[in-house]
């Protein structure tokens, strides 16, 4: 049965879709079966992969809205299956407003496919809407992305109130898988001071692997490929290895 982990902040810019994607095709190459859910409106994730977000047939919209079967909607690639979006899901929140359950709706789709892989990861969005709401109720845990920047931790105080409203409220066992600390940069004391400030503020869930500014990172995602296939050897190819046998090391046997 899935773990289905969901990717987010909603502070643009910190490395949720890289994440996302790089950590499912190292985890892929580490022999697990995996799944990732782009439920963002701009697609990010889908066209990381390869996938040409003008031409599917299905999306994560007709998911939702047209209660299309899960399984008629993903779509394979050499790194990881994927559910895939684009920019219909941005007309969704209207819609989902008048439906029944309608915070529940990728957590039911999810149970149609959990018992197919490992781990399924959630690309959201960069906001704390209904879509993500969406996401929190369908995942076991969070895992958040956190660039080494000066308002690094700005913003992370209202999600985790809203996780724990969550919690409270619409998904009782969800849980914070960890804190990932993206576009770390080794040559400055300034990304050393924000990992331990977060570190402080996140006493036990911060990752050990640190994912570095690299430009193949940057690089990957116009050639639609994971960084751990567009250049195997880069240091942020190395660095999400490293964070996906971390995550493994992680779970219960």
């Amino acid at each position: 049965m899935a773990k289905i982990i969901a990717v987010v902040n909603q502070k643009g810019g910190v490395g949720k879709t890289t994440t996302t994607l790089n950590l499912a095709a190292a985890l892929t190459e580490l022999g697990s079966k995996v799944l990732v859910c782009d439920f963002d409106p701009q697609g990010n994730a889908t066209s990381g992969f390869g996938v040409d977000k003008r031409s599917i047939e299905y999306s994560v919209y007709d998911l939702l809205i047209n209660q299309v079967p899960t399984k008629d909607i993903i779509v394979e690639t050499p790194y990881a299956d994927i559910l895939p979006s684009n920019k219909t899901l941005a007309g969704a929140t209207v819609e989902l407003v008048l439906m029944p359950e309608r915070e529940f709706l990728l957590k039911h789709a999810l149970e149609q496919v959990t018992h197919l892989y490992d781990f399924i990861l959630i690309d959201c969005p960069p906001s704390l809407e209904l879509l993500t709401l969406n996401c929190l109720c369908a995942a076991n845990t969070i895992l958040v992305p956190v660039q080494c920047e000066y308002y690094a931790l700005e913003g992370l105080s209202d999600l985790l109130s809203t996780l724990r409203i969550v919690k409270r409220n619409l998904n009782p066992n969800i849980e914070l898988e960890g804190v990932v600390l993206t576009m770390y940069d080794s040559r400055t004391n300034f990304s050393l001071q924000v990992s331990q400030e977060v570190k402080r503020h996140f006493p036990g869930k911060v990752f050990a692997t640190l994912i570095p500014r690299n430009i193949r990172l940057a690089e990957a995602p116009s050639h639609g490929k994971p960084v751990t296939t567009y250049d195997q050897a880069s240091r942020g190819a190395e660095a999400y290895r490293r964070l996906g046998q971390e995550l493994l090391s992680l779970q219960p046997s």
